[in-house]
């Protein structure tokens, strides 16, 4: 497809971090100042996670208040409506966020109202997942948790598990989502971004529907035999893992391996801004680099829907679309 075809492509979006996905245009009216573009974004020599992360500091200043986070819904929506995204799971973190002036509750109220009226005014739907944070203690995820499940229905379809991978193994949080899925919530975790792929395989065992990266399973093909019978989605992406470093070189990035092996695998953008990306740059990209031909992107689109937490009526009008 032609880079023309590809943005008028109708897209679906699973792993795209609030935060790091917010327009310069935006930051610069929250700041009240001019942004350099290398203040959000990073250079295309980014040598590891680290340089990456310290990207955020900024947008994060952004979104304080109610007032902040409500704009960004709807500056988030406002950048995937122009190319033609149709439905997105934006993933933020209201622990992060909490503060004498704003609660768990507050928080996901403020990011659901801008984001709805950015539906309305640029037609994408969405849904909010909450991301419960490695360094946080079992107990303050799980009250985070249970407090953002009372918006199911209402704009939050499920949590997520993120933060220091290597420091904090998926083995620690078992239990954690063994009370999840007690809930009756979804969940998707970020597991295998780093290089231990045993992550992986736990979050499978705790029941994740997704797993966020999947790139520790290069190679592996135990372990992507087990992600696929249990009908897991990959939420790969490309370009943000390549500037993180999770593999050492483009040549080694198992999208062509994973593909191959019939897993569920999505592309995603994981933080527009930070990575200076698109849905429609990342499947040019993949298209050049790892000879995805057209009817292998419309498998990524289809997949992204099958796993995606949206209920199924609006799965049914995607594919529609998507047809």
């Amino acid at each position: 497809m032609t880079t023309e075809e590809l943005k008028k492509l109708p897209k679906v979006e699973l792993h795209c971090h609030l935060d790091g996905s917010l327009s310069r245009g935006f930051v610069e009216k929250r700041l009240g100042r001019t942004v350099e573009e290398k203040e959000l974004q990073v250079s295309e020599d980014c040598q590891n996670l680290s340089e990456y992360l310290a990207k955020f500091a900024l947008p994060v200043a952004c979104l304080q208040d109610a007032e902040g986070l409500a704009g960004a819904g709807y500056d988030i929506l406002r950048t995937m409506g122009s190319e033609n995204v149709r439905y997105a799971e934006i993933r933020f973190t209201p622990l992060s966020l909490v503060s004498e002036e704003m609660s768990t509750e507050q928080s996901i109220e403020a990011l659901l109202k801008g984001l709805e009226k950015g539906r309305q005014d640029f037609g994408v739907e969405y849904n909010v997942i909450v991301c419960a944070m490695r360094h946080y203690s079992e107990e303050e995820n799980f009250r985070m948790l249970k407090t953002a499940w009372q918006f199911s229905g209402a704009g939050v379809c499920a949590a997520d598990l993120a933060g220091a991978e290597a420091q904090y193994p998926m083995s620690e949080f078992m239990n954690l989502f063994e009370r999840v899925k007690k809930l009756g919530m979804s969940y998707t975790i970020h597991a295998g971004e780093c290089g231990n792929a045993e992550n992986i395989v736990n979050a499978v065992k705790a029941g994740a529907g997704r797993i966020g990266h999947g790139i520790a399973m290069r190679g592996r093909a135990d372990i992507q035999e087990l992600v696929k019978k249990a009908g897991v989605g990959v939420e790969m992406c490309p370009i943000s893992n390549l500037q993180t470093k999770a593999v050492n070189s483009p040549e080694e990035y198992p999208l062509r391996e994973f593909l191959d092996r019939g897993l569920i695998v999505t592309i995603n953008t994981d933080n527009r801004a930070v990575s200076s990306t698109s849905l429609t740059k990342e499947l040019e990209f993949i298209q050049r680099n790892y000879g995805i031909q057209d009817e292998e992107i419309l498998l990524c689109m289809r997949n992204a829907i099958a796993v995606s937490f949206a209920d199924e009526k609006m799965k049914e009008k995607l594919y529609k679309e998507l047809k």
